[in-house]
């Protein structure tokens, strides 16, 4: 049994997975927050006090400075890698060299490199597979919500629900408020990187699209109808793969105001990820200065409100019928500040690295090898969700029904003009840009004319 876990990062993320390893630490042993910056750690580990949620209070938690002796240091057998993506190969490195269990929830990154040719994972992750095997070492890459849970889900479809899949739709919406005018719910650079191109597996081949041009509505469970757009994520990359499907799309919700924000920084050139060069010399990445200057995501929670939605809409052939379902999880970002002082976001990505450390501590996905979700039994992963925060939902669809969905891509053009977003805003008063319209008031009923003669 593995025991002693290593969270690397301070982030949003990692605030909620170091509550609910506390939670759990009777299985995981001691636990590390490690970053760049100590205080950040503290703040963590001061929020876990304040809860009251380390259930173990014979077992350590705390914090130190990142270096490369760390996992011995620590005698961690497990550690979650939340950090920047562009550390996750050095740190897989580090856990093939000392035989420690390694988790992450994105594809590693490099800097000067943005939206890599498909499948990604193959540039970097899945060159040290077989090095994986050699040692014993297991590695489980994108085991956040999506990609993460979302794997799973397909996983649980193809072994439980479907005979044949022919296309799967990953929607992820968030039908939150944080109130500030412009913020990213997780890492800036990390965020807006990922928009710059659209990777789709459509018809079991890659195609590619402009961002933000293939627009949708659906009505989604609890949060209601919302608007969503085809989007190039982590998940399809190794889906692709591994679960036999026609085509495997990511679809993501934006409203307007976010879609325009995102084109005036694009079209300026703030969102380049290369440096520049100022009239003083100075060189300095523009991506970088737009982070510095948007909210730390992790201040959004205190006033968040609203509920987010993620599922897979999937289309197939069961027991010789057509037959679609939607599996999907609902987050209330209320209760999540509530429960671990987190938004609804990093919640749902920093609960799933939890459930499968408990699971690689207790053996049942301790491959001993690299592995996406995906590839492992998706029902104790699934069933441990369940019981720890995440909780799966499921929704019969009737074929053709208002609940169905087509992820089919129409001609370009076609695409363009239906994705068109239109946003009101006001130089006095920014803010209008993201108020709801206001709801004109009911008039008063008249009362019928032989009444009012009385």
């Amino acid at each position: 049994m593995k025991r002693n876990v290593l969270i690397i990062g301070a982030g949003g993320v990692a605030h909620v997975t170091a509550h609910k390893a506390a939670m759990n630490n009777d299985i995981l042993g001691d636990i590390c927050i490690a970053s760049r910056t100590l205080s950040k750690c503290d703040e963590i580990i001061a929020s876990v006090q304040r809860k009251k949620h380390l259930k173990d209070r014979a077992r350590r938690l705390y914090s130190r400075q990142i270096n490369a002796r760390l996992i011995r240091e620590t005698h961690s057998d497990i550690v979650i890698n939340l950090g920047n993506a562009f550390v996750n190969i050095h740190v897989l490195e580090a856990c093939l060299q000392t035989g420690a269990a390694y988790i992450d929830t994105a594809i590693h990154e490099e800097p000067d490199k943005v939206c890599e040719q498909p499948p990604w994972y193959a540039n970097y992750e899945w060159k040290r597979r077989d090095r994986c095997k050699e040692r014993g070492v297991t590695a489980l890459l994108g085991c956040g919500f999506d990609p993460g849970v979302v794997n799973a889900w397909c996983a649980l479809a193809a072994k439980h629900h479907f005979d044949t899949i022919d296309t799967i739709d990953i929607m992820d919406v968030n039908a939150g408020s944080h109130g500030k005018y412009f913020a990213t719910n997780f890492d800036p650079e990390i965020n807006f990187r990922e928009f710059i191109k659209v990777w789709a597996w459509i018809d079991r081949q890659w195609k590619d699209y402009p961002t933000h041009s293939v627009k949708r509505t659906y009505d989604f469970p609890v949060v209601g109808p919302r608007p969503i757009y085809l989007n190039g994520h982590d998940e399809l990359h190794s889906l692709s793969r591994n679960i036999d499907a026609n085509s495997i799309r990511f679809w993501m919700g934006f409203g307007d105001h976010y879609i325009n924000v995102f084109t005036v920084l694009r079209t300026l050139g703030l969102l380049s990820h290369l440096p520049v060069k100022l009239g003083t010399g100075q060189e300095v990445v523009p991506l970088k200065v737009v982070k510095a200057l948007l909210p730390d995501p992790k201040t959004l929670a205190p006033g968040y409100v609203g509920k987010t939605c993620i599922g897979n809409f999937i289309r197939g052939m069961k027991n010789g019928r057509p037959r679609e379902m939607l599996i999907y999880q609902v987050s209330d970002h209320k209760k999540c500040y509530a429960e671990v002082e987190s938004q609804g976001i990093s919640y749902t990505a920093g609960v799933p690295p939890v459930a499968a450390a408990m699971l690689i501590a207790q053996g049942a996905w301790d491959a001993r090898t690299m592995v996406n979700v995906e590839e492992l039994d998706p029902d104790p992963f699934i069933a441990l969700l369940d019981r720890i925060g995440l909780p799966t939902d499921y929704r019969e669809i009737k074929p053709g029904s208002r609940y169905s969905f087509d992820g089919r891509v129409r001609d370009a053009e076609e695409e363009i003009a239906a994705a068109t977003a239109t946003v009101t805003v006001s130089a006095a008063n920014p803010m209008i840009a993201v108020k709801p319209p206001p709801v004109p008031a009911k008039r008063p009923a008249r009362k019928p004319r032989a009444a009012r003669k009385k």
